[in-house]
């Protein structure tokens, strides 16, 4: 069985902020560096029909991701039910399939725009500038129920969820390999499609929508499970057991809303064949501003101001330079030459880069 779903557009406002994961200390940074994953997109000959079921010829070419983990990563053991992703895109949107072993199909919430993430769900987070700031976020359930919200900036430096933000054109739709909510039997899991238009994405995009071969955009996916139990022949969550939380690239941290985390979305405009991954090569950069960033954040929290220098921050000189700090009475900006770029962060974790 499947189920489709197409939404509109409708007007932006803002509405208080919303929690979408589990929350740790505002100020903690990931716990491990682990390089980001990526993945080459393919472009699609002919686009996928989106109706949950991932039958279409384009899905045959284009290659599986590797399995989701835990959001934490290895230091955590691995998810029990397999989760894998695939993407392709064309000239009018980008298209994401996945795959989820699920012997409990269960799935409650039936309005849009609901708190998504209390039912089992796949979520996708995507980010086209990378610059940590104006993302995009979309949840949906069993029941192929959408949530669709535009986030400002992440929650831990104070960004607001635009809840009422709709996107344009979406189609999303899930196949379900087993009934939904029928305890009395094993189900194997489900399937979800999704269509997600270009026009939509340039709201939120500093950089070229539809994207240029070899473009690269920062993606996650997570899959939200949960502890359950029948009860009165109904699918009941474990009281005091927080959801799982499985990622195709690990947070290193209960966070979806670190931006900086996410993985690589590598843009091909091959239709087939082995494609290579460039891993990329300002990664280093990004990793030691996020570095300031969060070491800033501790020092604030202790001694009320923003340190001056990386000194004073305890961070040492690496091969790629000492970042330059400059304070403002917004907050500070910590800045690092790199070839003819500088690249920057702000205490609100934007993260910048200039010619200039």
């Amino acid at each position: 069985m499947f189920a489709m779903h197409t939404t509109a557009r409708c007007c932006l406002v803002f509405l208080p902020l919303i929690a979408t994961a589990a929350w740790i200390d505002a100020g903690q940074a990931p716990k491990a560096m682990e390089p980001p994953r990526g993945y080459v997109c393919m472009t699609a000959e002919t686009a996928p029909v989106i109706d949950g079921k991932l039958d279409d010829a384009a899905w045959k070419s284009a290659p599986w991701s590797a399995d989701f983990v835990d959001i934490e990563g290895d230091i955590k053991p691995k998810p029990r039910f397999r989760t894998r992703m695939k993407m392709l895109w064309d000239k009018n949107a980008l298209y994401i399939a996945a795959e989820m072993e699920e012997p409990h199909l269960w799935a409650n919430l039936a309005a849009h725009d609901s708190v998504i993430f209390q039912d089992p769900d796949f979520e996708v987070f995507i980010d086209p500038d990378g610059d940590n700031h104006l993302y995009g976020e979309l949840e949906l359930n069993a029941k192929n129920t959408t949530w669709d919200l535009l986030l400002s900036k992440p929650y831990k430096d104070g960004g607001k969820a635009l809840n009422a933000w709709e996107i344009m054109g979406l189609k999303t739709a899930v196949h379900l390999n087993g009934s939904l909510n029928n305890p009395g039997d094993t189900d194997k899991g489900w399937t979800v499609e999704i269509a997600w238009p270009w026009e939509s994405l340039k709201e939120m995009s500093n950089t070229p929508v539809p994207p240029k071969d070899g473009d690269q955009w920062r993606i996650n996916f997570s899959r939200v499970e949960w502890d359950i139990v029948i009860e009165n022949g109904k699918y009941v969550k474990v009281k005091g057991k927080p959801e799982h939380n499985w990622v195709w690239s690990p947070q290193s941290v209960i966070d979806m809303h670190r931006p900086e985390r996410w993985g690589y979305l590598q843009f091909s405009n091959k239709t087939s064949g082995n494609l290579e991954y460039k891993a990329d090569g300002t990664q280093g950069i990004k990793d030691l501003l996020h570095q300031v960033y969060y070491s800033q954040r501790d020092y604030q929290k202790k001694h009320g101001t923003y340190a001056a220098t990386t000194d004073a921050l305890g961070i040492q000189p690496s091969r790629l330079g000492i970042p330059e700090i400059r304070l403002s009475t917004r907050g500070f900006d910590a800045s690092l030459k790199s070839g003819n770029m500088r690249w920057g962060i702000d205490s609100d974790s934007l993260l910048w880069k200039s010619d200039k």
